[in-house]
């Protein structure tokens, strides 16, 4: 593909971090456009005219019953036709970010690509309310599809979230592990996984921050990616010089988007 991968970022009531989510797929490469979730579903805008779907950050629908609740439904039921034909297509990723993850994970495309039955959860924080603070996340050998290059590093990421604790039964979590499933841990500053808050700000089990689909096409973290694509975006970025370490992932999707065939 030669011409710029168009990438659809979905909005809905409540969504927040939209502009930031288009901007940092644009400086990757990417064509992105922001469309709201009614635009899908009185067919002004179709889903098969895109080869990435983000899914920003923020409250959609203001997370009543819980987070990413209603969006969850919106894709699996109105939008679900549409989901399923693009999520069979060889070109086309999916990227969910914090409010996106909590959503991607009600719909069942995480972890196991299981559409309409949810296996995991991300629920409320250990702490008790919201939590908002630099991390970081090692990233971790995994079968995502966007991390060449990546893999080792220790990131600095922000999260924004009162529901990311990653919760699973034993046996699920056993198998996300074994299946390589998960791509980011909350990690200390050794780079050694880490249930210590507030580096592990919502106590996720087994540290996980992130994981991607059975294909390494679908990938969900808590943390904001695309909240540090630009050095100045860091609280630090004025002491020194600072490793921007939010945007190759979006250049490694927009990179794997072009290159599919």
């Amino acid at each position: 593909m030669s011409k710029k991968p168009k990438v659809l970022v979905l909005k809905a009531d409540g969504t927040n971090r939209d502009e930031e989510m288009a901007y940092a797929f644009k400086i990757a490469g990417g064509n992105p456009e922001i469309v709201h979730v009614n635009q899908l579903r009185n067919g002004i805008k179709k889903m098969e005219d895109y080869q990435i779907l983000a899914l920003p950050g923020g409250f959609a629908y203001g997370d009543d019953i819980v987070s990413g609740k209603i969006l969850a439904i919106e894709l699996t039921s109105f939008l679900g036709s549409q989901m399923k034909k693009f999520i069979e297509r060889k070109n086309t990723v999916i990227l969910g970010v914090c409010n996106g993850f909590q959503a991607l994970v009600r719909t069942g495309l995480l972890p196991f690509r299981d559409f309409g039955k949810m296996s995991v959860s991300l629920t409320n924080n250990d702490s008790g309310h919201f939590e908002c603070r630099w991390i970081k996340l090692k990233i971790e050998e995994s079968v995502c599809k966007f991390t060449s290059g990546l893999v080792g590093k220790v990131v600095d990421y922000p999260v924004a979230h009162g529901e990311g604790k990653f919760f699973a039964l034993d046996k699920t979590l056993n198998e996300v592990e074994k299946e390589k499933l998960v791509v980011f841990r909350y990690a200390d500053e050794e780079g050694n996984a880490t249930m210590e808050y507030p580096k592990n700000p919502a106590g996720a089990l087994n540290s996980v921050g992130g994981i991607c689909d059975p294909t390494g096409r679908i990938l969900g973290l808590m943390p904001h990616p695309e909240c540090f694509v630009r050095a100045e975006q860091h609280s630090n970025w004025r002491r020194g010089e600072v490793e921007v370490m939010g945007l190759p992932l979006f250049e490694n999707m927009v990179k794997f988007v072009r290159e599919a065939k």
